[in-house]
């Protein structure tokens, strides 16, 4: 399963964990994906992976 949200297309983004003593090692940050049942533009349920921003903003319409 790809880590992308359907509605807005928020991804996993790279970056460093930088301790003190300046060590750098590779981190990943992740969205908050959830898998929910939606309503299409055409009426149909469908079961999409969306981040929870998009659900809290209320760009998801629930059945």
């Amino acid at each position: 399963m790809a880590k992308i949200c359907e509605v807005c297309g928020k991804r996993p983004v790279v970056g460093y964990n930088i301790s003190h003593a300046h060590n750098k090692s590779k981190k990943r940050w992740e969205p908050n994906l959830q898998k929910v049942r939606s309503v299409q533009k055409n009426g149909q349920v469908k079961r999409i992976t969306v981040c929870t921003n998009c659900i809290k903003s209320g760009y998801v319409i629930k059945p």
